[in-house]
């Protein structure tokens, strides 16, 4: 027989942690730990009428005396709002305020759930002790044992000769003994004294006091160090300290000992004054490179802000300054990667409207290895106005910029230049097709100040041009059976005529323009500079086509575009640029293919062909082989010929051919490599080869790196190079999961070591 008892009485209340979870992100699918639950409380009898702090306690048999003792036995299940004890007995002292209970003993809470020999609950102070504990997180992978855990009245927790992992009991790959484990409630950390750090049974670190994280909220310590051994930097040694200023603040200080180089610091702080207002500040800092004859300082500062004033102002900085060239190439930098050659520096203000915005831009650009430097944008003042259907579906647009052009090397003149293109837009779509008509009429004024190297420029230019272009484009579908099966395919051919006048800017200084390139994309732009210092006179026509199969899901599983420009007349302004001295009928041929060939295999090519000297000027191909998820294999093959080399000045062909693999061994342990051979040059050019064993709690990851470095001139050094043009090392990560490392280590981010990022073959190096 069930007998309810109630007690008018709040047992435990607040009892245990508010919040107890360790990172989310360290839980993998398949490693899920399940505490015991008790049948007693899964199956206790909903009571009506009963408060969240009364205490319900149904057990089998009962016996009690008024304000003095009760007892409980059989099946005893103490619930109190969220919380709930089952024992096979217990005994409530009403005088002492005490509560004691043993035998099968599981306490849960909606977080966490303990089994233990046996409790004893203080009710005055809200307090318990339970002896011979397992404890569980709800929802996460910590769990361990305590000869003693006792919660105090403050909601702390606190375990005498315990443990905890984040491995599943049956398999504890590591596990934290200690004397002394602290967990608190409102900073949601543990504090550990006394501690042993055990990896597969074995002792392998002694650590006096150390905290950890018990939910996601941050708090200063130690993050784990990393290692490695390369031919440039020696043996590197990284021990990173995080600082949790405030809620809004962080700063991580990295202290990296190169035993080729000294001691390299690099210090990161992060604000976030509001959801709208966040940015950070690197500091990187090298004293007397050992490594260098002259023995420089070496150092980077970097600043980045984005912001969001109200619904209509944004702000956006960002500012980079290196101590030379090669610094990137060197030193590994959390700034930069080292193929990463352009540093931006920036200040925008802008303010946004429905039908137009306004923005106020600052620019300086360096390009490491460069001799002649960038203009400077200081500053800009640009203002776009747009007004759709003015008059029976036109659309009117108006952009225009004021900028004024510095330099920092006194031999180059300067400017400031005005710009405003109004234009009328009539666009035309339907389902089976669009067409866009654009007129547009640019307008642009020139104050230079020229130089005596800039004899040849004019103080002041005018310049008006007229521009019109019609796009249009077909769809067209039709039913299809390829390798019996069925497909959808579509053909949409598309042209566009341009016209673009010409005017003599031969008197303009090239301040902000660059030619651009052209891919199938290309094709179809109205411009063949990027800024506004040249504008190519035009007329001419092109013509493409895309075609696509989808299957009987609607996937697309292929896509094939294929188009080519044919110019009436020679542009006067690329033949005064000496880009094009020669007549030319025709441009490059641009194709680019996207294809699953069959089941798991997929193609991807593109290339840029000249039809008048039969020769390619680009071209690129991938083949991918992706069975399932976490699984590949990747051939490329990439060809430019003429490249200029930054360094000499010289064109060189760039042919290289690679392979890429990630491939699992077993369900924990990854192989991940890369593979670049210069076919010209007959060498390898890189080689990357790393393996990965993860579990649900722990991470290894031994790597090997062999690469050719860029090495940019510099005054480091004058006249004497001692960089080495390879670069090869072993590195060593390693991640235990809840002791505060920097989370699980990826495959993905694996792919992306080196120099030739996964999915991204047309990235070159010379």
């Amino acid at each position: 027989m069930q007998i309810r008892y109630f007690l008018a009485v709040c047992l435990l209340s607040n009892t245990f942690l508010a919040s107890q979870a360790v990172h989310a992100d360290e839980a993998l699918p398949h490693c899920v730990i399940n505490p015991p639950i008790s049948t007693s409380v899964n199956e206790r009898e909903t009571v009506s009428g009963v408060k969240e702090q009364d205490i319900v306690i149904i057990s089998d048999t009962s016996h009690a005396e008024m304000d003095q003792k009760a007892y409980f036995a059989g099946d005893v299940s103490f619930s109190q709002g969220s919380r709930h004890i089952a024992a096979d007995e217990a005994l409530i002292d009403q005088q002492k305020q005490q509560l004691n209970a043993n035998g099968n003993l599981v306490f849960q809470d909606s977080l966490f759930t303990v089994t233990a020999d046996s409790l004893v609950a203080q009710m005055e102070n809200n307090s318990a002790k339970l002896k011979g504990a397992k404890y569980w997180l709800h929802g996460q992978q910590v769990n361990g044992d305590a000869q003693e855990l006792e919660i105090t009245n403050k909601n702390d927790l606190i375990l005498l000769d315990s443990n905890f992992t984040t491995c599943p009991p049956e398999s504890q790959s590591w596990l934290l003994e200690a004397k002394k484990i602290r967990i608190d409630s409102d900073e949601e950390w543990g504090e550990i004294w006394d501690a042993k750090l055990r990896i597969a049974d074995i002792p392998v670190m002694y650590i006096p006091y150390m905290t950890v994280p018990i939910s996601d909220k941050r708090k200063s310590g130690f993050l784990f160090p990393s290692f490695s051994t390369s031919t440039t930097n020696g043996v590197e040694i990284s021990t990173p300290y995080y600082w949790n200023i405030a809620p809004e603040y962080d700063l991580t200080f990295t202290p990296d000992f190169m035993s080729s180089r000294g001691l390299f610091l690099k210090t990161e702080f992060r604000y976030m004054n509001s959801p709208d207002q966040a940015g950070q500040v690197n500091v990187e800092y090298l004293s007397k490179d050992q490594k260098l004859n002259n023995s420089p300082d070496r150092y980077v500062f970097h600043w980045s802000h984005k912001g969001k004033i109200d619904d209509n102002w944004r702000v956006l900085a960002n500012f980079t300054d290196v101590s030379d060239n090669n610094y990137f190439n060197d030193l590994s930098s959390d700034v930069n990667r080292a193929t990463d050659n352009q540093l931006s520096r920036i200040g925008e203000a802008s303010y946004f409207e429905k039908d137009w915005d306004l923005s106020l831009r600052v620019q300086d650009i360096k390009v490491l290895g460069e001799e002649d430097k960038p203009y400077q944008v200081m500053p800009q003042l640009s203002f776009n106005y747009r007004n759709t259907n003015i008059w029976n579906h036109l659309d009117f647009k108006f952009n225009s910029e004021v900028t004024n052009f510095s330099h920092q090397d006194n031999d180059f003149s300067t400017a400031t230049r005005v710009h405003m293109a109004p234009s009328l837009v009539l666009p035309v779509h339907s389902p089976f097709g669009s067409f866009t008509s654009e007129m547009k009429l640019m307008q642009t004024n020139y104050w230079q100040q020229p130089t005596a190297t800039d004899a040849d420029l004019s103080s002041t230019v005018s310049r008006t041009i007229p521009q019109l272009s019609l796009n249009g484009k077909i769809n067209f579908e039709r039913d299809s059976t390829l390798l019996s099966s069925p497909y959808r395919q579509t053909f949409e051919p598309q042209f566009q005529y341009l016209y673009v006048g010409y005017q003599n800017q031969s008197d303009i200084g090239i301040y902000d323009s660059a030619q651009l390139q052209e891919d199938y994309f290309g094709l179809f732009r109205d411009r063949r500079f990027s800024g506004l210092d040249r504008i190519a006179d035009a007329n001419q026509m092109t013509l493409g086509f895309t075609t696509r199969l989808f299957d009987q899901s609607n996937q697309e599983k292929m896509k094939f575009s294929v188009g080519q420009i044919f110019y009436f007349d020679d542009s006067n302004v690329l033949r005064e640029q000496s880009i094009s001295p020669q007549e030319q009928s025709t441009s490059v041929l641009a194709a680019e293919l996207d294809s699953q060939i069959y089941n798991d295999w997929f193609v991807s090519a593109s290339m840029q062909h000249d039809t008048e000297k039969g020769e390619n000027k680009k071209s690129q191909a991938t083949l991918d082989y992706r069975p399932s998820v976490g699984k590949l294999i990747q051939f490329s093959y990439r060809y430019v010929p003429d490249l200029v080399n930054n360094n000499t000045n010289d064109k060189v062909n760039i042919s290289q051919a690679g392979m890429r693999t990630t491939w699992p061994m077993t369900d924990d342990l990854y192989f991940v490599g890369n593979w670049y051979y210069d076919l010209n040059e007959r060498r390898s050019i890189e080689t990357y080869a790393g393996i990965q064993y993860e579990s649900c709690c722990w991470a290894v990851r031994l790597s090997y790196h062999y690469n050719i470095k860029t090495n940019y001139d510099d005054d480091l050094n004058p006249g004497i190079d001692t960089r080495e043009e390879f670069e090869k090392g072993v590195y060593l990560n390693f991640v235990i999961k809840g002791l505060g490392g920097s989370g699980p280590l990826g495959v993905e981010d694996m792919l992306n070591e080196g120099l030739f990022n996964y999915r991204k073959p047309l990235y070159l190096r010379n």
